[in-house]
């Protein structure tokens, strides 16, 4: 037995013990969790208790057939790979399989090894599916895929949008991003990459590696704010605007005092007199003010 288990669930509907038995085995020594089904509609059932990651379908069968099962399964688990298992030669039935969902077929009599073979390949196909689709949901609309040189494969709307407005004396900003991507691809990824050759700095942060490309996501693009846009948009002073942007990032008094060179008594000073002029009684107030107009 494969020592290196495989954490892949296997559903294999047949409504042959024979093939059933003989798959199981194979599965079983690869280190996969087979679940067996007789019937498509005892397939819907063990697939809606504990979805599979792979289907293994017989084409005939009784009650209803493979196709109707696979429309059914297709709606229940849309993402989930099913591989065809069949008698038939006939391209029209084949087509048949494939238009009703499944990703592949495999003929009759089975031969364990090629079943194998085509389970890894559909189980990462799908993994590498997800894989993307869950980076952008997790990414939103700031995703972009590019080489390792760093070259543009794919980019949403919204990032093209977005380098389009912070690059307008740029005639060809790509190319300028690629040039910095590729060589920060060869360091370090975990560290984001600080992109200031715009008229907005901008960060670029790795998402994943999907197969050979790499998938990058836009994490800001936008000014720095500094204290002073707390002064020109509240009524208080350069030093007091200064010990308010440093409230914002939940500094402690004895933390401003060192960071402005001044004693934590004089930090709280400053902070009684914001109170009074932004017309709130503690830190988390005149921060919530600070923060709507650092992140306006």
């Amino acid at each position: 037995m494969n020592n290196n288990k495989s954490s892949e669930v296997v559903l294999v509907v047949d409504d042959s013990p024979e093939s059933l038995g003989m798959l199981n085995v194979a599965l079983n020594s690869e280190g996969y969790t087979a679940l067996v089904a007789l019937s498509g509609l005892q397939a819907l059932s063990i697939a809606e208790k504990m979805p599979p990651d792979v289907v293994l379908l017989d084409a005939m069968m009784p009650e209803i057939d493979g196709f109707e099962t696979c429309r059914r399964m297709k709606k229940l688990l849309p993402n989930t790979p099913i591989i065809f298992m069949t008698g038939l030669t006939d391209v029209e039935d084949i087509v048949k399989g494939i238009e009703a969902g499944g990703v592949d077929y495999v003929t009759k009599p089975i031969s364990p090894d090629e079943v194998i073979v085509r389970i890894k390949r559909h189980v990462a196909t799908a993994k590498q599916a997800l894989s993307a689709q869950d980076a952008l949901d997790h990414a939103g609309k700031n995703v972009f895929c590019v080489s390792d040189l760093g070259r543009l494969s794919w980019a949403t709307p919204h990032v093209h949008e977005l380098i389009e407005k912070i690059s307008s004396n740029n005639d060809s900003p790509w190319a300028s991003l690629a040039t910095l991507i590729e060589k920060w691809l060869t360091t370090d990824t975990r560290s984001d990459l600080q992109v200031n050759c715009f008229s907005e700095p901008m960060v670029i942060a790795y998402e994943r590696q999907q197969q050979e490309m790499h998938l990058l996501r836009i994490v800001q693009a936008q000014c720095k704010r500094e204290p002073a846009d707390l002064k020109n948009n509240l009524p208080i002073t350069k030093r007091e605007s200064e010990v308010l942007y440093w409230v914002s990032y939940g500094k402690t008094s004895w933390e401003i005092s060192q960071i402005l060179t001044m004693s934590p008594r004089t930090v709280n000073k400053h902070l009684e007199q914001i109170y009074k002029k932004l017309g709130v009684d503690n830190r988390t107030s005149a921060a919530a003010i600070s923060l709507r107009i650092l992140e306006g």
